[in-house]
């Protein structure tokens, strides 16, 4: 398997959207080195209640790579998302948001309020409230930044897939790894390099102290087996008045990937309950 050519990426360009399904919009925030590939597992459950509208985030996918640090930020980065989907003819609508995406679409009710009415948050988190700790993964994030140049996209995907946070998708079928596999390598190293440095934890301003003021429901969504992201899930529906919490069973960091019925089924099912789908069939 081979990664797609070294390419700066045009910065003026748009980022990279694809939709599909019917029904109400729902918005679709891949994770770091994800891609729109990562909501394939939930085409077919979701496309039924749903219009899928799947983004690339900079640096990722076949959205643009620039050279430039600015694109990245987080407030640059959100922006772009939020013109993206303006763009595509969609107002407000729920975002659904895997780990930096659900950063990224936590971080949009805030500085785009008008485009969410609901929130799902897979394995995130508002960011890193101690500025000590976060300088250190600045630091740390900077650091993997460089690694990721210098050694080329297979070598940090062999590095990054070795984590024990990953220890949980041991098991999937090799086919689902294999495919998971292929599609980090078709990210571009400048791009998953300047996304930790411009938007990763350390880089992220602390939404913490902002979760009691945020007047749309959520849904916190973590693997009982990912017990860091299912620990930051409790803390944050405990400060947020309208979150709900859905732990699920033997799964790890990637629930949509690790159990996707389950996963499927909490977001109909919470959709449902916001009036924003008609029940599952």
């Amino acid at each position: 398997m081979s990664a797609l050519p070294e390419m700066p990426g045009d910065p003026a360009a748009p980022l990279h959207i694809e939709v599909g399904g019917a029904g109400e919009p729902l918005i679709l925030l891949h994770g770091f080195t994800g891609s729109v590939e990562t909501w394939a597992p939930l085409r077919d459950s979701l496309g039924r209640s749903h219009r899928l509208v799947a983004v690339d985030v900079i640096g990722h996918g076949v959205s643009p790579a620039p050279a430039s640090l600015e694109r990245y930020s987080f407030a640059c980065a959100l922006d772009d998302i939020a013109a993206a989907v303006s763009q595509s003819g969609i107002g407000r609508a729920a975002w659904l948001g895997y780990s930096m995406g659900g950063r990224l679409a936590l971080g949009m009710a805030f500085r785009h309020p008008g485009l969410v009415s609901a929130l799902i948050l897979e394995s995130a988190t508002p960011g890193i409230a101690s500025p000590s700790e976060r300088i250190a993964r600045e630091r740390a994030d900077h650091a993997l930044a460089d690694r990721i140049e210098q050694d080329g996209i297979d070598a940090f995907v062999r590095e990054w897939e070795a984590l024990p946070m990953w220890e949980s998708q041991r098991l999937l079928p090799d086919p689902v790894r294999q495919r998971q596999t292929a599609q980090r390598l078709r990210n571009r190293p400048i791009g998953l390099a300047n996304s930790l440095r411009g938007m990763g934890q350390g880089a992220q301003p602390s939404l913490w102290d902002r979760l009691p003021t945020l007047d749309v429901p959520v849904l916190l969504i973590a693997g009982a087996l990912d017990r860091k992201f299912a620990g930051i899930a409790g803390q944050m529906q405990e400060v947020m008045p309208h979150a709900e919490l859905g732990i699920v069973p033997d799964a790890g960091h990637a629930v949509h990937l690790e159990r996707p019925e389950r996963f499927a089924h909490l977001v109909r099912q919470f959709l449902v309950r916001q009036g924003r789908v008609v029940a599952a069939r």
